[in-house]
């Protein structure tokens, strides 16, 4: 167990020294203040000790931290959306111990990792002190982690999922706030606006905006390549968006829900990269585009790319 002293909370100022014990609790992790001094509890998701497809050119350990203000129905990791599994951060931190001889860089992703602030500028900080390079997969919900991470210089690379309107994302998420879609838009575009400033202060070396891609958001995609000319853009491949369930019995779980709904999916095919790359076309601009038939390739209409 490791105490941190002097770590800011949500909604409050510095812990002050007289404290003696305290537990705060919310929706995605727990603070412990005792004797002045902070300890953090990590809403725990998942970890993969070593991967090569998570940062292009890097081996890096990939950390998923749990909970998420968005519901996307085709979200890849959707057990984690909501739930807890605290841990204490020592276990976390020591995962990445185990990872570190055999990679270059860590990916914190979710979920949402930047809802967990406190949690992830400290594992930040311990990445860096072990000379990983540090990656933030977002759906750029949460802009002030990552002005936080930024004034730290505790982060390499930001890659952004932006959610188009088209993917109507619900009004609640188990009572932690409302995110309207006009929030989203408003929060995002912050992000993207913090990551631009980072990276002309030579504060971020990497960053990049990843869309997912289907038959129906196309104009939508368009419209944001448009917004931001000078920010590379990765085109992923998505199953198909099954919006919710005709005819759902009122006391389905949500473990029933998403099994039906998975079922559902199967029968809609993702869209070919033909046609993604007819996409890419209209934006007449050099695009990644990122299927599971072959990967991750660069691809401009005019190039000699596949």
């Amino acid at each position: 167990m490791r105490w941190i002293a002097g770590i800011r909370t949500i909604g409050q100022g510095w812990i002050p020294k007289r404290s003696y014990e305290k537990i705060q609790s919310y929706s995605h992790f727990t603070i412990t203040i005792r004797h002045g001094d902070v300890f953090i509890k990590v809403n725990f998701g998942g970890f993969v000790s070593l991967s090569t497809i998570d940062w292009r050119g890097r081996s890096v350990c990939t950390v998923f931290l749990r909970g998420c203000p968005l519901r996307c129905s085709y979200c890849q990791n959707d057990t984690i959306q909501t739930g807890k599994d605290l841990r204490d951060i020592d276990e976390i931190t020591g995962m990445i111990q185990t990872s570190s001889p055999f990679i270059s860089g860590i990916i914190f992703s979710g979920g949402e990792p930047t809802l967990q602030k406190e949690a992830l500028v400290e594992l930040a900080a311990f990445a860096r002190k072990k000379g990983l390079a540090v990656g933030i997969q977002t759906n750029g919900f949460y802009p002030g982690t990552l002005e936080a991470l930024f004034d730290k210089n505790l982060v390499d690379k930001i890659a952004i999922d932006y959610k188009t309107r088209w993917e109507a994302f619900p009004g609640t998420w188990d009572g932690y706030c409302a995110n309207e879609n006009e929030s989203y838009e408003r929060n995002v575009k912050r992000s993207i606006a913090c990551c631009r400033k980072a990276v002309a202060e030579k504060k971020l070396a990497e960053f990049e905006v990843v869309l997912t891609v289907f038959y129906e958001n196309g104009k939508y995609i368009k419209e944001i390549s448009d917004r931001n000319p000078d920010v590379p853009l990765v085109l992923q491949q998505g199953e198909h968006k099954i919006t919710q369930l005709q005819g759902a019995a009122p006391g389905m779980t949500n473990g029933e829900y998403i099994s039906i709904k998975r079922n559902l999916q199967e029968h809609y095919t993702p869209m070919t990269l033909a046609e993604i790359k007819k996409i890419a076309d209209e934006l007449k601009r050099t695009v990644r585009i990122r299927t599971r038939e072959i990967g991750e390739i660069s691809y401009y209409k005019w190039s000699n790319v596949l």
